[in-house]
């Protein structure tokens, strides 16, 4: 599978993805319920939906996706390659409106994500991986690598996404065997993209995501020299599952 045509088709998509979004998320009433039909969150949803299932239909793969109807795994654990996507990752973010959300859009071969892309709309910022070619960052009309940092996991002061307000008692652990850390605070997919950037070191996520949530930004931190492990495990987190919940995992970079 020639890749790279790929990932030109999955970046226009998220795009217009995110031009699609912004019109919503800009000129919304968000005084309507979040869950209703006609809210904002939801049209923005459906509306990303629609621009990404458009571009990637031309691919011919099958495509997964948080919004789209359900497949059921007797169906889908037959495909070779397929999209799986978010086309709105960050529904509390968008909501509260601080720009911390994302579109993001993975390509699975054989339960490993083996593309990524991430598009902030918000910030116009777009994160891009394919497997072994290293990872991107794309803003302001420049393209730059991005890579992980190098840490000692004794060190002082490493940088761990987490929730201030919402340590439950596997995170806390997690903080307490580390030495004097600092607390990121972010949403959506974007706190993987901080430590595939090296804006944080690390990122343990010891509650329930879905795959849909963490493939494409998964893709974008392998690439960059990082990992993404099951909680307590070297094995990486892995897709196309029966169910399609994540186990807890844990997002580093690179360890020595």
């Amino acid at each position: 599978m020639e890749l790279n045509p790929l990932l030109d088709i999955a970046k226009t998509a998220a795009k217009k993805a995110a031009v699609a979004i912004l019109e919503i998320y800009e000129s919304g009433d968000f005084s309507i319920e979040a869950k209703a039909d006609d809210s904002p969150l939801t049209l923005a949803d459906k509306a990303s939906h629609n621009a990404i299932v458009a571009e990637l239909e031309q691919s011919n793969l099958p495509i997964l996706s948080e919004e789209g109807a359900s497949i059921p795994f007797e169906e889908r654990k037959d495909w070779d390659y397929f999209w799986m996507i978010d086309p709105l990752d960050g529904t509390k973010e968008f909501i509260k409106r601080n720009g911390e959300f994302t579109v993001n859009i993975a390509l699975i071969h054989e339960g490993k994500s083996i593309l990524g892309v991430v598009q902030v709309p918000v910030k116009e910022q777009l994160y891009f991986a394919v497997q072994g070619e290293g990872a991107y960052k794309e803003a302001n009309g420049k393209t730059e690598s991005i890579r992980v940092n190098t840490i000692d996991l004794k060190q002082e002061g490493l940088k761990v996404v987490a929730s201030r307000s919402h340590l439950n008692d596997d995170t806390q652990k997690f903080m307490d065997s580390l030495n004097a850390p600092e607390i990121v605070s972010m949403g959506s997919s974007l706190k993987l993209l901080a430590v595939a950037e090296g804006t944080a070191d690390l990122y343990p996520r010891f509650a329930p995501t879905m795959e849909w949530d963490t493939a494409a930004a998964q893709a974008v931190v392998e690439a960059a020299g990082g990992k993404v492990t099951i909680k307590d495990q070297t094995e990486a987190v892995n897709y196309n599952k029966e169910d399609l919940l994540n186990p807890h995992f844990l997002v580093s970079s690179k360890v020595v």
